[in-house]
């Protein structure tokens, strides 16, 4: 009788973690949206945006960095198609090597699958040679590794020649790891803050603003924060007007420095909804996005980077090598011939860009539940719950 005992104590003990999960992981209510941030008064936002004036030239030059390695993909097309599309500045995508560049989504959790690649447009060593006074601005998107010592000497040397520097989203680790945030006023993504007050005492952590402007060092919050900083930058650049136009084309409603840092905090129905995901393995599906000729570098890299956060979606991007509306070379995973997928994606939209990450979420929301949407709402620091009502796509 030992045995068959034994067997049904090995039963139970497999049977009521299967028959716990579903309900330990069940959705709650969801919270109450949180205020929505306050706006920024004229005469702070008016500091910050003079401190992001032009160093040098009147038409400015523009180096937005890739690291050959892994870069993340809208810290990188964001500032790219925004900055193209104003045509104030001569814009050049810089990496240390002529190869292409993967562009992945990064998360506490990792790297995610790598969603396309792209192809720089110089090397650090051509832009100095074209270049020996420097850039402008450089603008730093989240990379991995974040202390590669070739890009950190290379932004600490353009900062050296006057450049202003401009960190998306976890950029900032590289501008930390270089040495340029000690003492300096500065934020980040929310889920780093500890991490960098941790190795970085001295930096001075700034709450409730998506940008800040320090010295010549520009630091901005979650991977959303990359379109408000660089319409922050146009208006720096060439006036208000012209980013007043240029947000109206984009469809953004307020690029000043406003931010609800307490907003973005993970909590217990985050996590249920990660591991709930995550464990739903029959739900896993393969999505692909189609890249055309002359898409728009904004809405590709937020469809892609929206969709491939939900835990329960991987994002195959599937076409030829293509120029992007701002002639960037694009060269997507997967051609038609060899895709295979559960379904498409619509193609990214290029009217009013800046509006894809709400239409996505609601996209997300429908398919996959409001939860889900929640944390990629999250995760890419947007906020979202504060406006969003509806589900439908």
């Amino acid at each position: 009788m030992r045995k068959p005992s034994m067997t049904l104590g090995l039963g139970v003990a497999i049977a009521l973690p299967v028959v716990a999960a579903p309900i330990l992981l069940a959705p709650g209510d969801a919270p109450p949206p949180p205020p929505a941030a306050a706006a920024i008064e004229d005469a702070e936002h008016a500091r910050t945006i003079e401190a992001m004036r032009p160093p040098k030239r009147a038409r400015p030059v523009i180096a937005i960095l890739a690291l050959n390695e892994a870069t993340e993909i809208t810290d990188f097309l964001v500032p790219y198609g925004v900055l193209q599309r104003a045509h104030v500045a001569d814009v050049i995508v810089v990496a240390e090597q002529a190869a292409p560049v993967p562009l992945y989504p990064f998360s506490r959790l990792g790297r995610g699958p790598e969603l396309l690649r792209i192809e720089p447009q110089s090397t650090t060593r051509g832009f100095d040679e074209q270049y020996p006074d420097g850039a402008d601005y450089v603008i730093v998107p989240a990379m991995e590794p974040r202390n590669n010592k070739h890009i950190m000497d290379w932004i600490v040397a353009q900062h050296g020649k006057g450049a202003k520097i401009v960190s998306v989203c976890t950029g900032s680790l590289t501008l930390a790891a270089a040495g340029l945030l000690d003492g300096r006023r500065a934020t980040t993504h929310w889920a780093y803050v500890r991490e960098l007050q941790e190795h970085h005492p001295t930096i001075k952590w700034v709450q409730d603003r998506r940008y800040v402007a320090d010295g010549g060092i520009v630091t901005s919050t979650g991977i959303s924060a990359s379109i408000p900083v660089a319409v922050a930058l146009v208006e720096a650049i060439a006036g208000r007007p012209k980013a007043d136009a240029l947000a109206h084309e984009l469809g953004v409603p307020n690029w000043d420095e406003r931010h609800r840092s307490d907003a973005f905090q993970l909590s217990t129905e985050h996590r249920k909804t990660f591991v709930r995901n995550w464990l739903s393995f029959w739900r896993h599906e393969t999505v692909g996005l189609a890249v055309s000729e002359g898409v728009d570098e904004i809405a590709l890299g937020l469809t892609a980077d929206a969709h491939s956060r939900t835990a329960l979606s991987t994002v195959v991007t599937v076409g030829e090598a293509v120029r992007s509306k701002h002639g960037l070379i694009i060269r997507p995973i997967r051609t038609s011939q060899t895709a295979t997928v559960d379904r498409m994606l619509p193609p990214p939209r290029s009217d009013v860009p800046a509006t894809t990450m709400e239409r996505e979420l609601a996209r997300i929301a429908s398919h996959l539940g409001r939860p889900t949407a929640d944390i990629v709402a999250l995760v890419v620091e947007y906020p979202w719950a504060a406006a969003a009502t509806s589900t439908t796509p």
